[in-house]
């Protein structure tokens, strides 16, 4: 059975409908990317799947479990973490507050959790007292990503990871993406840069106007000669 089953979705925002009769699943421990062009609904899927988009049909369930329509506060106590493209930290907040922020449905913050986190991200014990706003891009969405692992999800969502990264930073947030997923997080991610996140990925879902278009192996879809032409600049 999927960790995260998607079936038949239709959603938007208030009348508008983005997607059409998407299906996506997501295996324990797998690692899934979505791509595709611009304004094809990849950030929507995220979203629908956290509750933050107008349901308008189909059925999301998630470790067995139906969250259709369900609220984005309740959707994360069920096990998935999600990390938006923007607007990702709260800025005047320092490394340790947004860190706390992370875990706030639990009584109090375990310090094994904490140094879990500072375990994955160095930089973020190094800077903890620091306002999360005046941290680089990169730093910002290591503090994101690791918010979001606070409550150890089963499943994380990140939406855009690479985003307005510097070139030479771009490896080193896959990696560390791969090791999360090495570590038994199933990752669900959009990505701009589709050949890297093809090649890294288990599977991949290629959403065109809202619809699924392809979906195969991450591999199997960076050898498609279509997919190529059509998505990945030849």
């Amino acid at each position: 059975m999927s960790l995260l089953n998607v079936s038949s979705l239709d959603a938007g925002y208030g009348d508008l409908q983005i997607l059409e009769d998407v299906d996506m699943t997501v295996a324990d421990g797998e690692y899934v990317t979505i791509v595709g062009p611009n304004g094809a609904g990849k950030s929507t899927v995220m979203k629908s799947i956290f509750g933050l988009t107008t349901y308008m049909g189909g059925t999301i369930t998630f470790d067995g479990s139906d969250i259709t329509g369900r609220r984005p506060e309740g959707i994360i106590r069920t096990g998935i973490g999600y990390v938006p493209q923007n607007d990702n930290v709260f800025p005047s907040m320092t490394v340790m507050e947004n860190l706390e922020m992370g875990a706030y449905i639990l009584d109090d913050v375990p310090q094994e959790r904490l140094d879990r986190i500072f375990e994955r991200f160095p930089i973020l014990e190094e800077r903890k007292q620091q306002k999360a706003g005046t941290m680089s891009g990169g730093q910002q969405q290591m503090l994101a990503m690791g918010r979001a692992l606070m409550l150890e999800p089963d499943l994380l969502m990140l939406d855009e990871p690479s985003a307005g990264l510097a070139p030479d930073l771009v490896d080193e947030m896959f990696d560390r993406i791969d090791v999360i997923n090495e570590d038994g997080t199933a990752v669900l991610m959009v990505e701009q840069n589709a050949k890297e996140a093809l090649r890294r990925c288990d599977r991949g879902y290629v959403l065109v106007q809202g619809q699924n278009r392809y979906e195969d192996e991450g591999d199997v879809l960076l050898a498609n000669e279509q997919v190529r032409q059509d998505f990945l600049g030849g």
